[in-house]
């Protein structure tokens, strides 16, 4: 049983959550919060799988609630969900050390998959969110004449051509069944590369992994 806490500032916006979730047998709502600060106690408290996490709340916001549960270690992992008007906190809150990212108007499969993905260790980026970050982060691309960033970073440097290969489409929203397609890989062997891309990197997670993509500018817009 996958076990969720609802951050949330708004009531009504809880009580569709906790039906949906409600509604499934293998997740249970471990309980609500409607502020960070109120997420950073109860999950210190109740230890659930995922904090299911808004981001503009009244005090404490979701990108500093979803900082503080990251950095203090706790198992929980964090899904935050935005709109597509907040397209400006979402670098922030993948650099907080969310798990995933979804927009608000996903459908109830879509948002009930994600949590169980994160909730499983994968990670989850809303593909529009994927694109939209590359375009928002195109300025930090190098001039013409400055070295590329990913020719100096030691994270890079010791990959294999093959992993710098997939890091490089995972930070461009590749799932693992489009990578296998792509280099004509069985998925299995892709599922190795990645696990040796993230421990070779240090990244935690899928999404870390992404991010280190943008920094290195492995990742271009087109």
């Amino acid at each position: 049983m996958t076990t969720v806490l609802i951050v949330d500032d708004q009531p009504m916006q809880r009580f569709g959550f906790r039906m949906l979730l409600e509604s499934q047998d293998d997740l249970t709502v471990a309980g609500e919060a409607s502020n960070g600060a109120e997420a950073v106690r109860l999950v210190s408290e109740l230890r659930p799988d995922v904090a299911l996490m808004d981001i503009r709340m009244p005090g404490l916001d979701g990108i500093e609630a979803t900082r503080r549960i990251v950095a203090a270690g706790d198992r929980t992992r964090v899904l935050i969900l935005t709109t597509f008007d907040l397209d400006e906190y979402a670098y922030a809150g993948l650099r907080a050390g969310a798990s995933g990212f979804l927009v608000k108007d996903a459908q109830p499969e879509e948002l009930l998959a994600g949590i169980r993905a994160v909730a499983s260790g994968d990670a989850v980026v809303a593909p529009s969110l994927t694109r939209r970050l590359l375009d928002a982060y195109a300025e930090k691309l190098p001039k013409p004449g400055e070295p590329e960033a990913a020719a100096q970073d030691s994270r890079i440097t010791q990959l294999t051509d093959r992993e710098r290969e997939i890091l490089t489409v995972i930070g461009q929203g590749w799932t693992n069944s489009e990578i296998a397609e792509r280099f004509h890989l069985a998925e299995s062997t892709v599922k190795t590369h990645v696990g040796r891309i993230l421990a070779k990197t240090g990244a935690r997670d899928r999404v870390q992994a992404v991010i280190l993509a943008y920094d290195t500018r492995l990742v271009k817009p087109s």
